[in-house]
């Protein structure tokens, strides 16, 4: 037997007990005739403590870092006890040794803070694992899957795999293909989402599916994207929104509980996502602090109805907001003694590549009886004090407060102004990792349009059902655009979407909706977008053929697995939660992957490489 007890184990009760430890040598550390090592496993660290006669012994055996060793001995009270690791009140008094297997010196220290850089911790990642940071990662994800697992057991979910090696039906990132040996010249893909797989397990009457299961996009990566990610993806039938909701609510709660010891008892809130759009920029938003964005100008093809914050308009002759598409405000609450220093920063942040701002303008809203008067500006000779209060009453600013506005083209406006708002939250400790709020954005538009095609595209996914009421206008009208200046007034640019995105703390965690599931529809969605009858029987014939024997109604959700976990352990990215990452560039430089393939192999594939 290799060991009676893990390295995380023992207590103070166990003094006097006759054990046998095996683990990772963590550190050594000699004082005169005796020697105390830590020994680590999984489990936790147990201080080791050799006397004068096993000393000599290791004189002729020395232990070096990360040596695979086993021990034998007695349990005993430690003198020096360690309040900060589990087993600190015990130590084993060694009666005898055997180094199981020996290490070269690690390229960094296995340790919290370790001295290994990102690349470097990533090539070497099977000694990465072993340090206590990224094993309470991999806990926390092993936590979060055995929760939802649970609920939807207890839920009547049926955990049903489905293929990896399957058809190109490429409709949103690029799909990775997999040459078949056996089919000379053609390829499978790899699945983006089980998508249609779960559609048909539906059909077939599973009407209660999951799986926890692995999906593949060929897309640029960033922190909270990888080519290959995991999905808690899920399926009902005979269901309508309302039940969607309600149903994956509970799993994340349920979450929340286990993995947390958060009881979220609060009601998640809902919002529409043109609501989202004018009032945080975004159909993500962190709704755990205000600040929300004030319009005081805007085109009217962005907001259909909706009005300026300022009922009169914003007064002229001030070029950088009169010759704007856009002018968007936000109030910073407290900031108004900001330093000329501080402010010229936040210009700068807004000017970055990433933000792509020529400036920014605020006003102070100085405190009551300040000499210089109550309202100070970025440009106070374009706008006296009146008017000034008036822009700061429209972004509902209070004393002490400093308002941020940038002016600009509509689109690029509203995702500056809304990076702002993040900024400004993480800069006054709004965003708190430990702090979590739910919301569901609903009402997303069914389509957008692609000027560059001058067609329309899906906005989730070419198999989401439009909104019951808005069924019959996308029936009844061509999606044919005359003129694509006014793609805006076509009855298509008005159709909603039967779909649902759940937000946590400004991240989409999860999104889905009510699926089609009548053939005549499918069949117009895929005319919609431009696809012809031909090409949608060869793509989705499959599918098309199984909704003509009584398919269900049905919708479903799936959830960002390692996404979700990031947040839950108060991480910016996927990356430190899974085992195996790639890097941004999409390698795996432990394997060293991708990498090339023989000509024998080539050869059997049918495949040629070209000259680059």
């Amino acid at each position: 037997m290799y060991r009676t007890h893990t390295c995380g184990a023992l207590r103070l009760q166990d003094a006097g007990r006759e054990v046998t430890l095996a683990g990772w040598v963590q550190s050594i550390r000699k004082f005169g005739s005796i020697t105390f090592v830590d020994l680590r496993d999984r489990y936790g660290i147990t201080q080791l403590l050799f006397d004068e006669a096993l000393n000599r012994e290791l004189e002729d055996n020395p232990l070096g870092r990360e040596y695979v060793l086993q021990v034998k001995g007695a349990v005993a009270e430690r003198s020096n006890k360690n309040s900060h690791i589990p087993t600190g009140d015990i130590e084993i008094h060694v009666t005898g040794f055997s180094i199981l297997n020996k290490s070269v010196t690690p390229p960094f220290t296995i340790q919290d803070d370790t001295d290994g850089g990102d690349d470097l911790r990533m090539k070497f990642r099977y000694l990465d694992l072993r340090r206590n940071a990224v094993k309470r990662n991999l806990e926390l994800r092993y936590a979060v899957s055995r929760s939802a697992r649970n609920y939807l057991h207890e839920h009547g979910f049926m955990d049903i795999e489905t293929p990896f090696l399957i058809k190109s039906t490429p409709e949103g990132a690029r799909d990775f293909v997999v040459p078949s040996r056996m089919n000379a010249g053609q390829f499978y893909a790899l699945p983006q989402s089980p998508q249609t797989f779960k559609q048909l397990l539906m059909v077939s009457g599973y009407d209660r599916y999951y799986q926890v299961v692995k999906c593949f996009r060929d897309e640029d990566l960033r922190a909270d994207r990888q080519p290959e990610f995991t999905q808690i993806d899920c399926e009902m039938s005979f269901v309508e929104q309302e039940d969607i909701l309600h149903m994956f609510e509970g799993l994340i709660k349920r979450i929340f509980k286990d993995v947390k010891n958060i009881d979220y008892t609060e009601q998640v809130e809902r919002m529409s996502w043109e609501d989202a759009m004018w009032n945080y920029g975004n159909d993500k938003p962190d709704i755990r602090f205000g600040m929300r964005i004030a319009n005081l100008k805007f085109p009217a093809y962005a907001f259909p109805g909706k009005k300026p914050a300022l009922a009169e308009g914003l007064p002229a002759e001030f070029k950088v907001f009169d010759e704007a598409e856009t002018v968007l405000a936000i109030a910073v609450p407290g900031c108004s003694e900001y330093s000329r220093k501080q402010t010229d920063e936040l210009t700068e942040w807004v000017k970055r590549p990433q933000i792509g701002m020529k400036g920014l303008a605020f006003i102070k809203c100085l405190p009551e009886g300040n000499s210089d008067g109550a309202f100070k500006s970025s440009f106070d000779k374009f706008y006296n004090e009146q008017q000034l209060k008036e822009l700061a009453g429209a972004v509902n600013a209070q004393a002490g407060d400093l308002v941020l506005i940038l002016a600009g083209a509509e689109e690029r406006t509203r995702k500056a102004v809304s990076e702002l708002r993040l900024e400004m939250g993480r800069r006054l400790g709004l965003r708190k990792d430990d702090a979590f709020k739910l919301l569901w954005v609903l009402d997303f538009p069914l389509f957008e349009y692609a000027e560059e095609d001058n067609r329309w595209v899906a906005r989730h996914h070419p198999f989401t059902s439009p909104k019951p009421q808005d069924i019959e206008t996308m029936i009844s009208h061509s999606p044919v655009i005359t003129d694509a200046v006014k793609y805006l007034e076509h009855p298509y640019a008005r159709i909603k979407a039967n779909a649902y995105d759940m937000v946590l703390n400004g991240n989409e965690i999860g999104g889905g909706s009510i699926r089609i599931f009548q053939r005549n529809l499918q069949e117009k969605m895929f005319s919609a977008l431009g696809m012809s009858r031909d090409e949608a029987l060869h793509k989705f014939g499959f599918l098309l053929g199984a909704f003509e024997y009584g398919a269900p109604p049905h919708g479903g959700i799936a959830f960002g697995f390692d996404r979700l976990c990031a947040i839950l352990g108060g991480s910016e990215s996927i990356r430190d939660f899974i085992a195996f990452p790639k890097n941004n560039s999409g390698r795996d430089t432990m394997l060293d992957a991708p990498s090339t393939i023989d000509e024998k192999q080539l050869e059997e594939l049918s495949i040629a490489l070209r000259e680059s």
